[in-house]
């Protein structure tokens, strides 16, 4: 079938930073976990289209992987606005019960300045189309990650929110054309 592609989704590694945070697109990345980027790296098809989101973390985590990705600011992270680069704990505490209210709803509600998670899906659908069949390698943030799984399932943006995607894991997803979708594996870590 010549529409059908296999989508290779690679989690970016861990930011290095500090914890509870929500991360600008430039943070920088921590790739001294040398023996897991091998391994993934071996895992993946090296004659693919390979597409990053712009973000510094998810470029050089494509470079650590031997991959010179193009990028696509339709995959990057869902945008956070004014919120970014704050610590959670300090936005719950400035905020109270607003910022309890936006987790309770978090798929549908934009942070002052940002996006939505079903937003996020929207442009993840978007870059999805342009993709060309075969292999594709896509370096991405577990949001995008979990944008693709809503689209691929159909199912609610809260139920995608729902998956786990750690740092440098692997998911792979099927796309079968106009049959759809087929998720052969989430959020494994290889190594």
């Amino acid at each position: 079938m010549s529409d059908f592609s296999r989508l290779w989704l690679v989690r970016h590694a861990p930011v290095d930073g500090p914890k509870g945070v929500i991360h600008a697109p430039e943070a920088s990345v921590d790739l001294g976990d040398t023996a897991v980027l091998a391994a993934l790296g071996e895992k993946l098809p090296h004659d693919a289209t390979v597409v990053a989101s712009p973000s510094r973390r998810t470029r050089e985590t494509a470079a650590a992987l031997g991959f010179d990705a193009m990028l696509d600011p339709d995959f990057r992270e869902q945008d956070f606005g004014t919120w970014t680069g704050r610590r959670h704990d300090d936005l719950s505490r400035e905020l109270g019960p607003a910022y309890d209210a936006f987790w309770q709803d978090a798929a549908r509600l934009a942070p002052p300045g940002g996006e939505s998670f079903v937003d996020q899906i929207e442009r993840v659908r978007r870059g999805l189309a342009r993709l060309p069949a075969g292999d594709v390698v896509l370096v991405v943030h577990s949001g995008t990650i979990r944008a693709v799984l809503a689209i691929a399932l159909k199912t609610s943006p809260e139920a995608a929110l729902s998956f786990v995607i750690d740092p440098l894991s692997l998911s792979q997803i099927d796309r079968l054309g106009s049959s759809g979708w087929r998720i052969v594996w989430v959020n494994r870590v290889v190594g």
